[in-house]
């Protein structure tokens, strides 16, 4: 029999559970309340429903749904990367980012990615499906600082927007009280921005949201990310001024530099052009080299002046700490190596 995992269930769809198995409405609170504070790996130790009930779930083919990393790596700066069971025989990446007294997730949403920027490695490896919300959720929960998790970012592997029902189910578990109860502030998700889904999560969501922008003109950053074609950034800038990120909400733009490619003055002030009397901050992100690319890292000079420059305009920059490059830091490469069992990634 099939296995159904029951996290990355909202409170509706695990009523429709125990109705499914007779099981008394309040059982679908009882179940929540394991899965996603208690965290239980198995549904034995829901010690509060009855055993019938418990055997009943297990004959009809559910189980929890966790599942641990594959393999894992670290780096000397703190910084570690999971591999976790994907989709389409591609494995996935999750990393955890300790920062004082943050520790930050940047969880994948899909294995591969449609959108195929020239500067990511993930996109080189084409896209093999989308997560379901069991698989995002258990990034999560499954991570060993899972208890120590501040904030997440739907950053890794895939576009968000791409899969945007179940990352919006994701978040409405991360956020609800019956869920893990993190407030809408402790999220950011990234996107290229897919203008239909990014009004949608807009309107249903209250997180935050990072444009990944790369070049303020059209046609440079179509030869980096051919999806400005669909979605030019000049109509995605144009949705975002019709919302207000003043108060709980925060806008930011992803800028990858790249050395004698975007990181000249030029670029600085038609960047500054474009955003300018828009509430938001520009993230200045050190480009991390991936096989088979000509692209190089700005460098860190050039990174301070371009940054400045902003500042000096009233656009709010800053530079990004580059963080766990020793161990494939860039999107994908670790999914890339490692085999689904995980034996030839350490």
């Amino acid at each position: 029999m099939e296995k159904k995992a029951l996290i990355g269930k909202n409170l509706e769809e695990l009523r429709e559970v125990v109705a499914e198995c007779g099981m008394p409405a309040f059982a679908a609170k009882q179940m929540a309340r394991w899965l996603y504070e208690k965290r239980v790996t198995d549904i034995e130790a829901m010690t509060d429903l009855s055993k019938a009930a418990r055997q009943r779930l297990a004959q009809e083919g559910y189980v929890v749904g966790r599942e641990a990393p594959l393999a894992a790596v670290k780096s000397v700066d703190g910084t570690a990367k999971y591999l976790f069971t994907g989709e389409g025989g591609r494995d996935v990446e999750a990393v955890c980012i300790p920062d004082k007294d943050r520790v930050t997730i940047c969880v994948s949403s899909q294995a591969g990615c449609k959108m195929n920027c020239s500067f990511c490695m993930t996109g080189k490896q084409g896209f093999h499906g989308s997560l379901t919300p069991a698989a995002i959720i258990n990034q999560v929960l499954s991570v060993p600082e899972s208890a120590e998790l501040t904030n997440i970012v739907f950053m890794g592997m895939g576009e968000p927007l791409d899969n945007l029902d179940a990352v919006l189910r994701a978040i409405e578990i991360l956020t609800a009280k019956w869920g893990l109860a993190w407030s809408p502030k402790r999220i950011t998700v990234s996107s290229i921005g897919k203008l239909r889904e990014l009004r949608r999560l807009l309107d249903e969501t209250k997180v935050h949201v990072a444009i990944s922008i790369h070049s303020p003109y059209p046609a440079e950053r179509e030869s980096l990310m051919p999806v400005e074609r669909a979605y030019p950034i000049r109509e995605v800038i144009d949705l975002l001024r019709t919302y207000d990120f003043s108060h709980q909400r925060r806008l930011s733009f992803e800028y990858i530099m790249f050395g004698g490619l975007n990181d000249d003055r030029r670029h600085c002030m038609e960047l500054a052009s474009r955003l300018s009397g828009l509430d938001c901050r520009v993230n200045l992100i050190r480009f991390h080299a991936i096989p088979g690319s000509e692209l190089r890292p700005s460098e860190p000079e050039r990174m301070e002046q371009f940054r400045d420059m902003l500042n000096a305009r009233g656009i709010t920059a800053t530079i990004r700490a580059s963080r766990g490059e020793d161990i494939l830091a860039a999107c994908g490469m670790l999914a890339g190596k490692g085999k689904k069992n995980g034996n030839d990634v350490n």
